[in-house]
């Protein structure tokens, strides 16, 4: 279990307008935000889970929203300060920050940098005034450009654009110019994925016409192409990096290690002895800063029949090859003999490679994701 790397999720919730697509734990802002009240009960969070770093250090932290730009570059020095002195963290961690486009002015980033940022993930979503308009979206394509070009002009470790694609109405055309106007920008790391219209959501009790299937793969595996073509490579279903640029937080997710959550609803997943455990924090703003209830909404260990879905729906995501060795290292326990005959069955339909050590996705395996996951856990 030593051997299982320890992230930091922390939530902040509130945004200036929630977007009719997001179904995160947002809340609209009204008023400033309590930034001091808020770091005080992140810190106190953290500490009453400090137990459950069982000894490890944070090997990266990730600040999400919500929308985490709109704290002060002071709050969040504090934060990580705190953070610091409750567990150890690793000596040159990746941080990272999501920012909104709309939320950017000169000097901010630099401001983020000075406290102990070292990543800035922005949420640019797509280039275009309409689509930006028909996602909720609070800034345009000018802050869009602005924001990516301060990241690029202050020394970060590195730095991803969020973009997105299968926009309402999005023909192809519509749908590759956004990955070039990214692509234009060189950002180190570029986040791109299709929108899906989730429950609970505007866009989910008012659908919007999103595009047919076929434009939707002809946005996909053209976009892919011209992203090899720029230098970036998919080493993940959604993510596309420079070489050594890959988010480190993102991948020991994906990879199933640890990561302690704090903030409202943020989740955790830990490693015991002799279970996994899930973490769930209390999810409104007004409860989760109530001094008189606990931080934690709900803890439940992992049903060990739940083990090969919860490490494959993970693992599955990466285009890494995997070793047969690593199912056990992240679960302390042999990955079924089952498993590894679905394994070889979709290995027989070109969704997988296989070798005596080793298994990897193919692209066609990536294409179908779903069907081979409900394919290994069946």
């Amino acid at each position: 279990m030593q051997a299982i790397p320890l992230s930091l999720y922390i939530h902040v919730p509130w945004c200036i307008q929630k977007c009719p697509y997001c179904d995160f734990n947002s809340h609209t802002l009204k008023g400033g935000i309590p930034e001091q009240e808020y770091i005080a009960h992140l810190l106190d969070d953290l500490r009453a889970d400090a137990h459950l770093a069982q000894g490890r250090p944070i090997s990266t932290i990730f600040i999400g929203g919500g929308t985490p730009s709109l704290l002060s570059s002071e709050a969040v020095q504090r934060l990580l300060t705190g953070i610091k002195d409750i567990i150890p963290v690793v000596e040159g961690a990746e941080i990272t920050l999501e920012a909104n486009p709309g939320t950017v002015e000169t000097g901010r980033f630099a401001d983020f940098l000075k406290a102990g940022i070292n990543r800035i993930s922005i949420g640019v979503q797509s280039f275009s005034e309409d689509k930006l308009k028909r996602l909720g979206r609070i800034h345009d394509p000018q802050q869009a450009d602005f924001a990516i070009q301060q990241a690029s002009q202050i020394p970060l470790r590195t730095f991803n654009t969020d973009i997105m694609h299968g926009l309402p109405e999005q023909d192809l055309a519509e749908g590759l110019r956004d990955v070039q106007r990214a692509i234009t920008h060189q950002p180190p790391h570029i986040s791109w994925y299709q929108l899906t219209i989730e429950p609970n959501t505007s866009f989910y009790s008012q659908p919007p016409e999103l595009p047919d299937d076929e434009i939707l793969w002809e946005i996909q595996e053209q976009g892919e192409q011209l992203l090899a073509q720029a230098g970036y490579e998919q080493y993940e279903i959604s993510a596309y990096a420079k070489p050594g640029q890959q988010c480190q937080h993102n991948l020991n997710y994906w990879r199933f290690g640890d990561y302690l959550g704090i903030g409202c609803g943020a989740h955790g997943k830990i490693s015991l002895p002799d279970q996994i455990l899930r973490t769930e924090k209390v999810k409104h703003p007004r409860g989760y800063m109530d001094l008189h209830k606990p931080y934690m909404y709900k803890q439940w260990p992992v049903d060990l029949s739940d083990y090969p879905f919860e490490y494959f729906m993970n693992r599955l995501r990466l285009v890494e090859p995997c070793a047969f060795a690593e199912y056990e290292q992240r679960t302390g326990y042999t990955l079924p003999k089952a498993q590894f005959k679905l394994l070889e069955d979709a290995a027989s339909q070109g969704l997988l490679t296989l070798s005596d050590s080793v298994w990897q996705v193919t692209p066609l395996g990536r294409r179908y994701l779903n069907s081979l996951l409900e394919k290994l856990v069946s």
